[in-house]
Formats: structure tokens, sequence, C-alpha cells
């Protein structure tokens, strides 16, 4: 007598033949995604201390309350960032949708309908033997489940592919933020370097009509020419264009701050003291390590790397077999009054079955390749989201250290530029020095006194700029970071 098959034993040479007939993955052209390659120095140099600034909250560096009222409405009301807290919610919509994938799914089913069988089948002879009508009704209720069993856990790939990409939103929103705190702050220190400027043109404006005046006075004793009083008239209405030019730039940088701040123009309130005198803070700028874990951008590029390496996963597993579980218990009758009979009534199935692409798999293998071309881009997206932030900060650092030495050669220059215009007016009043140097002089002076203001401005400026570089400005005061390769099982980089 032939010795039969054990069930289990026969399922598991099932599936162990549909592995081996369907598992075979075709090999990628371009070969598998490279892991990132960063070379992350020690130390940016010499003096560098651990604790970087960017773990200071905003408003311990932007100490004026204008300026911190003005961010506090932005980060409520700026619509561009709105906009990426609807992106967050969508992508955490799209997790709870993945991991509701790998469960199993329960349904209630019910529904009526009518057959009329042919005389001429075996059903029909059955039916006109026992009486039965050939019109015959159905009637049916009961529960349906189905599960697909994750075998090769494609489906815990994709719930995790999409709680990564859920993270990197939210890396996405930080990245606003820094960019926003940065982008008020530029505007607001680009406010007080214009009214700064309007005072120092209407100071000249007032020098300039006074002094104009006197050589009037002069013409009038014939002590200069005509040609001397209108070179002072001339230069008296380019000071007075000047006032006019730098009136719409603080117009047009006010509506720059409203529209960052998603309010209509309107006037800005800030500081009116010396300009000149606010102090740009100084920056502690950490470790490489610190930069990489403070950078929203860089952390955002490390999330959706590991996001791209659990689609790669994925789209590979489809290859394999998949193992579909399905089942239903309830009642069905031709009689509706008999609908509910138990056990007359009652039926129920169970079904488990194995599936697995054999030919034309080209769909898969266009999959495949691409979700590896995918994983490559987050790869180079990577390595370029670290080179950028060491390159920001080292460009900030130099700049930084150049603008205090030309601010303090400026400052000198416009001191000994005061003096030179005091000397050619006491000359030019007892006739000692022609028109000619002292409109040169005051020239010289205002554009002076404009370039000091400007390198104040770029001052400021690049301190916010490093401030940003250096990952600041996102995260409130005593938050830690989350590891980004923790919001998913597979670690950044890794090829499956």
């Amino acid at each position: 007598m032939r010795e039969r098959t054990p069930a289990p034993r026969g399922a598991a040479l099932a599936l162990a033949g549909l592995v081996a007939a369907a598992g075979c993955v075709p090999t990628l052209a371009q070969g598998p995604a490279r892991a990132p390659r960063v070379a992350l120095p020690m130390r940016y140099g010499e003096g560098d201390e651990a604790g970087s600034a960017a773990r200071r909250d905003w408003r311990e560096l932007f100490d004026d309350p204008n300026l911190a009222r003005l961010i506090d409405e932005a980060l409520e009301n700026n619509q561009e960032l709105n906009i990426a807290v609807q992106e967050i919610i969508i992508a955490n919509n799209e997790v709870t949708a993945r991991r509701g994938e790998y469960l199993p799914s329960l349904g209630v089913r019910a529904g009526a309908g009518l057959d009329r069988v042919a005389r001429d089948t075996s059903q029909g002879r059955s039916d006109e033997a026992n009486g039965l009508s050939p019109l015959l009704q159905n009637y049916s209720a009961g529960l349906y489940a189905s599960w697909e069993v994750d075998i090769w856990s494609r489906l815990h790939d994709l719930a995790g592919a999409a709680d990564a990409r859920y993270l990197a939103t939210r890396e996405g929103r930080n990245f606003l933020v820094t960019r926003l705190v940065a982008e008020i702050a530029r505007r607001y220190y680009e406010l007080l370097a214009l009214d700064r400027q309007r005072a120092t043109v209407e100071g000249n404006i007032a020098l300039q009509a006074s002094a104009l005046q006197m050589v009037r006075l002069q013409q009038q004793a014939a002590a200069v020419t005509m040609l001397g009083v209108r070179r002072f008239e001339a230069q008296l209405q380019g000071f007075r264009a000047n006032l006019i030019e730098v009136n719409q730039r603080i117009v047009n940088t006010e509506n720059q701050l409203n529209l960052l701040l998603g309010r209509g123009p309107q006037p800005v309130p800030r500081r009116r003291d010396d300009f000149l005198q606010i102090e740009p803070p100084a920056l502690r700028l950490g470790t490489p390590a610190e930069l990489l874990q403070n950078r929203p951008d860089v952390r955002q590029a490390e999330l959706e790397l590991s996001a791209a390496a659990l689609d790669l996963r994925a789209a590979r597993a489809r290859f394999y077999p998949a193992l579909q579980l399905e089942g239903g218990l309830g009642y069905q009758s031709f009689d509706l009054r008999s609908l509910v009979s138990t056990p007359d009534a009652t039926v129920f199935n169970l079904f488990a079955g194995l599936a697995a692409p054999l030919l034309n798999r080209r769909a898969l293998t266009a999959a495949y390749a691409s979700a590896n071309a995918r994983q490559m881009q987050s790869v180079l997206r990577y390595e370029r989201a670290v080179v950028t932030a060491f390159t920001d900060v080292s460009t900030a650092v130099s700049l930084l250290r150049n603008l205090s030495q030309r601010y303090a050669f400026k400052t000198e220059q416009v001191a000994r530029l005061a003096e030179s215009v005091e000397v050619s007016t006491l000359l030019f009043n007892s006739s000692r020095a022609d028109y000619l140097e002292v409109l040169t002089t005051r020239r010289d002076s205002l554009d002076a006194q404009r370039e000091l203001i400007e390198l104040k401005l770029q001052q400021l400026d690049a301190t916010v700029t490093l401030y940003q570089a250096l990952g600041g400005g996102w995260r409130a005061r005593g938050d830690a970071p989350q590891q980004p390769n923790q919001a998913s099982n597979a670690a950044p980089g890794v090829t499956p």
C-alpha cells in the first residue's frame, strides 16, 4: 500500500516549491544602492567646545521683546508653516493606514437575490424532484474575515517606511521653523538698520541745509561763486532723494515681514535706540556630531533614507509567495422565515491560499528597480544635506570673523571722516578750503556712515545665519532630539 504524505509536510513542500519557483529576485542593472559616505571631522577647529548654541532657545538669543512677539505671531499664523502641519497630519494618517494592512479585517455582509435554475441541469432536476420552484430566492447574512499573513514582513516594512516619513515631515516642519525664525530676525534687523540710515540721512540733510544757507550768504558777499551754491543745492537734493529711497525700503521690508507673519500691511513695532549699539551674541559651535543632531534638514534626510530602505525591502518581498487566509460564518437560506435557523441555515468556510508571481513580472521588476533608485536618491540627498550643513557653518564662522575686522576699520574711518567734516567746514568758513573739498568730505562721510550701518546689519545677519546653520531656532527650551534611526527597524543606508 502506498504511503501518503502528511498534510503539514505536503504544505511545507508546496511552500518550498513556490519559493523556489517564484522567489527568484531579478538582478538590479545599476547594482544595489550603496551606504552613505560621510566623513565627519572631530572638531571644527581650535577652541571648539561641546554644547552647541543651537540648543539655546531663540528667546535667549533674541532678547528684544518686539522681535520675540513677532516670532511668536509668525509661528502661529504663517501659512507655509501651517501647510507643513497639514502635511504632518496626512503622513500620520498614512501610518495608521499602513499599520491596519497587516492586521486581520472583519466585516459583516447581508444580501438577498433571486435565481432561476435551468430545468435541464442536475440542480434543476433535483429541485423539480423535491417540488421546488425553478425561481428560488436566496437570503444570506453573516461575518467574513481575511488576513494576509506577513511572512516576509513586507507589510511591516511599509508601515515602518510610513512611520519614518511621518517623522521626516515633522523634521521638515522644524526646518521651516528655523528658516522662519531666522528670516524674521533678519527682516527685523534690516528695519532697525533702515531706521538708523534714515536718521543719518536726515541729519546730513539738516547739516547740508545749514551749510547751504552759509554758502548763499557768502555768495551774496562775493566770497564764492554761484557754481558753489548750485553744487551745495545739488548735493542737498541728492540727500533728499536718498531719504525717499530709504523710506520706500522701510515700507518694503515691513510688508515682507508682515507677509511672514500671515497678516496684511501695517506698521511694525520695533526698538528705537541706537542700532549701532546692538552687539551680536557670541555663539558656541559645539561639535560636528551635535550638528547632525541639531540640523532638522539632516535629520529629515536621514529619516527619508530609512524609509527608502524599507520600501526597497517591501518591493523585494513582492517576489515571494503571499499567504492569504479567508473565512466566513453566517446564515443562508432560500426562505426568509428560516434564515436564522440553526444549524440548518448555518454556513461557514475557511480558506488558506498561497499566491506567487511566475510569468510577466515586469511591473514588479520595474517597481523593485525604482525603489532601489529612490534609495540611491535618498543616499545622495543625505550626503548633500550633511555637506551643506558643514559648509553653512564654515562659511558663517569665516564671515563673522571677517565682518568683525571690517567693522573695526570702518568705525575708525567714520570717526576720521566726522572730524574731516568739521575741519573742512571751519576751513571753508575761513576761506582756506574750497567748496569742492567740503562737498566731497560730506559725501564721503555719509557713504561711510551708511556702510558702517550696513556692516552692523551684516554682522547681525551673519550671527542669525550661524545660529540657523547650527540648527537652532526650532527646539523649545529643554527639548532633546529623538534619534532618527529609532523611527523604523532599518538603519539609514543599510541595503536589505
